[in-house]
């Protein structure tokens, strides 16, 4: 009785807290204020002590909101697709283990759990362990071809793993901590409660090894294309490794705040956008170039995230006199709207689930440069002015969703800007 109890207490079904109490038996494990702890089952609060900063740029990221309880999207997604994330048990409607757990909650893969929210490490989402308990990339096919997506693509380790690990038990020279002396580093002596070996593993956490098993490929149950980032890096032909721009160092430090699609800093530095205009007669030859930096798609990522253009000119006093659209560029200037489209058996439009092949992808290309011409009545026009707009969902998903998610999520945020005089 006093087990049903317990379970209760904390919202544990039976089969999770069997699932929970087998991986602490079989799961690689490190030493937590003297008891043995599997990895999977360590949160980020124990480490945020020694790794303050990194620890407050991986809180803000999408890594620790990448669960269904913490990206009100993916939530969405996954309830009308999967089920419940607070339940036990829950299955595909093929019957099978849901995969989307494999990456967006790996410590709880591991355990074979679904209730997300069963304990810290699992509720954390992407959190330190869940990358640093990877030791080896077996990529996300099998030798017949089939997938092995998130923590099934790689070999967990039976200790942490870093760029740079501890060669010794008393460290070596610089790989003490900054401001605390080696022989207090809870990565190689038992001390302030913590005993966590940390393995080099410089070939996983120097290279995109470290981020292709999430972020390569994902396709639907028909076999089509939806996330597919690792391929547009490898059509693009870039040698840059994922992390150069994703988490960048700055003195000494890498950035774990990993920032993308919803990071506003990332969307600026991730395009080239100029303007030019001319006026001829009583028309003005405007001209946009846009040129993509990333070695994959501008956007990439889930299929409904898209960026549009909108040009606009304006008189002296800033008012706007003509525009390229009124409502959405999907309807009166296709080639502003740069998105991907995925289509059901009779070739209309649909979602990810129902997609039966895939449709026209009019978004920039790896490094490609793109040019736009548009003739603007001149009367009035005083400067001509280029805006990007970025977008997590088509528009029929801003429309579905409304109420469901955070406005901020469903509407548009202008990224870039440029404006020229005549």
């Amino acid at each position: 009785m006093k087990i049903i109890h317990i379970l209760a207490r904390f919202g544990l079904a039976p089969a999770a807290f069997a699932a929970i109490m087998l991986a602490a038996f079989t799961a690689q494990a490190v030493e937590i204020k003297g008891k043995s702890v599997p990895l999977n089952h360590v949160s980020a609060e124990d480490c945020k002590d020694c790794h303050k900063e990194i620890y407050t740029q991986w809180k803000g990221s999408m890594h620790a909101q990448s669960t269904a309880s913490g990206d009100p999207i993916h939530n969405a997604f996954y309830r009308n697709v999967v089920g419940d994330p607070h339940m036990e048990g829950v299955k595909t409607k093929k019957g099978a283990y849901p995969v989307c757990l494999q990456c967006h909650v790996p410590n709880a893969a591991v355990d074979k759990v679904t209730k997300t929210d069963a304990m810290p490490a699992y509720k954390e989402g992407v959190n330190c362990t869940a990358c640093h308990a990877l030791k080896a990339f077996k990529g996300i096919r099998t030798e017949d071809g089939k997938f092995r997506l998130g923590m099934m693509a790689y070999e967990r380790g039976e200790t942490l793993s870093g760029p740079t690990g501890f060669t010794s038990a008393s460290g070596g020279e610089g790989d003490g901590l900054d401001g605390m002396d080696e022989k207090d580093n809870p990565h190689v002596a038992e001390t302030k409660g913590l005993y966590m070996p940390l393995e080099g593993k410089s070939r996983m956490f120097r290279t995109s090894a470290a981020c292709m098993g999430c972020h390569d490929q994902r396709n639907n149950g028909n076999n089509v294309p939806l996330c597919q980032t690792g391929t547009e890096y490898s059509d693009g032909g870039s040698k840059v490794q994922c992390q150069v721009c994703h988490m960048s160092v700055t003195n000494g430090v890498a950035d774990h705040s990993m920032g993308g699609g919803h990071n506003m800093g990332m969307l600026k530095r991730a395009m080239v956008l100029d303007v030019t205009a001319e006026k001829a007669g009583d028309m003005i030859k405007a001209g946009i170039y846009m040129e993509n930096l990333q070695p994959h798609t501008m956007p990439t990522g889930a299929p409904f995230r898209n960026i549009y253009l909108r040009v606009v000119a304006l008189n002296a006093d800033g008012e706007e006199v003509w525009t390229n659209f009124k409502t959405h560029p999907a309807t009166e200037d296709a080639q502003a709207y740069m998105h991907f489209v995925l289509l059901d058996g009779e070739g209309k439009p649909t979602i990810p689930p129902k997609a039966k092949k895939m449709g026209p992808d009019t978004r920039l290309k790896p490094f490609e440069k793109r040019e736009l011409a548009y003739d603007i009545p001149a009367k009035g026009v005083a400067s001509v002015r280029a805006e990007l707009h970025y977008n997590l969902l088509w528009p029929s998903l801003q429309k579905a969703m409304k109420g469901k998610i955070p406005d901020e999520l469903r509407t548009p945020q202008q990224f870039m800007a440029v404006e020229t005089k005549l």
